[in-house]
């Protein structure tokens, strides 16, 4: 142990940001350890690291007490006195025991101690990085497969692609490049572990993002997405902008968008509609690509009846409910589809009506609830900045009144003096 021992934990500190202090501290708990292993025969030791020259010092400890315990290392506090007069019970004496051959140990011992460190900062730095980017896309290329899962290098690390968050029927070759969203980020023993997925609908949000300027500048919002990972997405779209066409931004021109993304997602089908905030205009736009006749609310909790023509009830429904179960997720509303057959035959027909016309009737009245407080508040400010004005405009004539007295005795006392 000499200067080259600090001047490489320096180096560590500039290069991996582990603090040089905190390694020697470490080092010098490890170094106690290990004096302890190999001379059994002190309980009670204190290692010391010279911060100048890097060599390092074992001390003996022994206690002063008044009277002998069963503790190991006392001496008497009159024979403590004997070797130095200003001695008190409780402190304690420490006399240098270095080895000749515990440098070869300490040596070992920094070598370890640092390695560790080094491992752990690392596993710290990698865990911080991949942690940060929970939620976001992230490209690998596919290095093994064991038990169902795929392992994806990530350069420092490498992600698990569980079974669960693979898209059903997809395979995947070694070296193959591919894009998946991170889940999760767990700080394991062994190190980060990294949890991907290709069946997440925030996949097809970040492939969006990166594919579509627009949604990426914020001009396009995507409000929700539904998704049957490997099979169909669909995607609620809007722009605040009147003029942008939120839908036409997606797809791009020709379709050259939307089909990269399909591409990447081995041609899972996606649907693009426009968000809206009136519930019945979504539910339409959401049963794309069927016709909808009308739609009714039957329920303050989200429930809704969806009227399509006859001969569009099975494109409504979708293959094995697909359409059906995708409009709902992405509305969040319970929707039930009838034909227009089957709907002028239901025996509460008259009543569904009625309740849509009930829903709509407490939307009007909230909504214009909404708007006269709106008012009341902007009458409010206005009338209060009227009264500030008034009071400004007091204040101003009071003002101009006392220069106008002060300008007056000015005048007075002037001409006082001008009298002979």
């Amino acid at each position: 142990m000499n200067k080259d021992l600090l001047l490489a934990l320096e180096q560590l500190e500039k290069e991996k940001g582990i603090g040089k202090e905190a390694l020697l501290e470490t080092i010098e708990t490890a170094l106690i350890t290990a004096y302890k292993k190999n001379f059994p025969y002190s309980s009670t030791a204190r290692v010391a690291i010279d911060r100048e020259t890097g060599d390092v010092h074992v001390y003996s400890q022994i206690n002063i007490v008044e009277q002998y315990s069963q503790e190991p290392d006392e001496i008497l506090i009159d024979d403590a006195k004997d070797i130095d007069p200003s001695y008190e019970v409780g402190d304690v004496i420490e006399e240098e025991v270095t080895p000749q051959e515990f440098g070869r140990i300490a040596a070992q011992t920094a070598k370890q101690v640092v390695m560790q460190r080094i491992r752990e900062a690392e596993r710290g730095i990698i865990y911080n990085e991949f942690y940060n980017r929970e939620t976001e896309i992230i490209t690998g290329m596919v290095q093994r497969q064991n038990r169902g899962n795929a392992y994806i290098n990530l350069g420092r690390t490498e992600a698990v692609l569980i079974p669960s968050e693979q898209i059903p029927g997809e395979t995947y070759s070694q070296n193959e490049r591919i894009k998946t969203y991170i889940v999760e980020v767990k700080n394991t023993g062994k190190g980060p572990q990294v949890l991907v997925s290709r069946t997440h609908p925030g996949l097809v949000k970040r492939l969006f993002e990166l594919e579509v300027p627009e949604i990426h500048d914020g001009i396009v919002e995507i409000k929700s997405i539904a998704r049957e990972a490997g099979a169909r997405s669909k995607l609620a779209v809007t722009a605040e902008d009147p003029n942008v066409d939120a839908v036409g931004a997606c797809v791009g021109q020709r379709g050259i968008r939307v089909q990269t993304i399909v591409e990447e997602l081995r041609g899972e089908k996606i649907d693009i509609v426009n968000w809206s905030s009136d519930p019945k205009v979504f539910i339409s736009n959401a049963l794309s690509p069927s016709d909808v006749v009308s739609v009714y609310i039957i329920d303050k909790d989200k429930s809704a009846m969806v009227v399509v023509p006859d001969h569009q009830l099975s494109l409504a429904i979708g293959k094995e409910g697909q359409n059906a179960r995708l409009a709902a997720k992405l509305t969040n509303w319970k929707i039930d589809i009838k034909s227009e057959a089957q709907f002028d035959e239901l025996e509460n027909r008259d009543e569904i009506i009625a309740l849509d016309e009930k829903y709509y009737d407490a939307e009007t009245n909230q909504l214009r609830k909404n708007s006269e407080k709106e008012v009341e508040k902007v009458e409010e400010i206005e009338t209060e900045e009227i009264e500030t004005e008034e009071v400004d405009e007091t204040e101003v004539e009071q003002s101009v009144e006392s220069d106008i007295s002060a300008e007056e005795e000015v005048n007075a006392f002037e001409a006082e003096e001008d009298t002979p």
